[in-house]
């Protein structure tokens, strides 16, 4: 019953997840939904988007999205991977009810950021954002991702068309790399305690690969088209969590 549960959700999440981030919003919950404990949902969860996560990294890359950008995407990978171990440490010393509960906190500061950043992609220009603020962006949101994971890849979407003023393939190529950092810095941390159901996880990575690489050709062919309605999907999920007490 915990496969039937969790691979469909899994493979929505990785489709969601690829296209805008925040597949996290789906599969994190799927896991709890199957019996799995919180903790080790988290693992569990980790192993599988980052497996995801790989393949539509890989799908962007192989079309140029961060064409002259690599070095950036580099040095905020490290920045991402180190704030993703210490938010993976930090969700191991906390109650289970304190993570069920993160996004009450977040949700309001996403929801502004949305209403403000109406345009998000639309240009084509790319930003002169620095490297500096790069790297302090991924270790924060790399820290995040550590410690509870979901909207992960929406907040990174939203700050990058934001701040730095990417056009929509530019900023999910970048997110991806930043995310799939985070993904395999906290899955390490989370391997080393313990914290992973590995035949679940084997076969929700299938269902994971698959919507990421679904997900991923529907960014290439249709970029802004997909990418934004998604992102506002993703961030309706979010209430409806909220409302339901999640």
């Amino acid at each position: 019953m915990q496969y039937l549960i969790v691979c469909p959700l899994v493979f929505l999440a990785g489709l969601v997840d690829s296209i805008a981030g925040g597949g996290g919003l789906i599969s994190l919950p799927g896991y709890m939904i199957a019996g799995v404990p919180a903790h080790m949902a988290l693992g569990t969860n980790k192993m599988s988007s980052t497996i995801g996560t790989l393949v539509s990294t890989a799908r962007l890359l192989k079309h140029g999205y961060l064409k002259g950008k690599i070095a950036v995407a580099a040095v905020s990978a490290v920045f991402a991977m180190t704030g993703s171990v210490l938010g993976a440490q930090i969700a191991l010393r906390v109650p289970d009810s304190v993570i069920r509960s993160m996004m009450i906190v977040i949700l309001p500061i996403v929801a502004y950021y949305v209403l403000r950043n109406k345009n998000m992609g639309d240009s084509e220009r790319t930003g002169t954002i620095s490297k500096r603020r790069v790297c302090v962006i991924s270790f924060v949101i790399g820290t995040y991702d550590g410690f509870y994971g979901p909207g992960t890849g929406t907040f990174l979407i939203l700050v990058l068309t934001g701040a730095a003023r990417m056009d929509m393939r530019t900023a999910a190529a970048q997110t991806k790399v930043i995310n799939l950092s985070s993904n395999i810095s906290a899955l390490v941390t989370f391997i080393l305690t313990g914290n992973v159901y590995y035949t679940l996880g084997a076969a929700a990575s299938v269902c994971s690969v698959a919507g990421h690489y679904l997900g991923a050709g529907l960014v290439v062919h249709d970029g802004q088209k997909i990418v934004r309605p998604m992102v506002l999907v993703v961030l309706g999920i979010l209430f409806l969590k909220i409302i339901a007490g999640a």
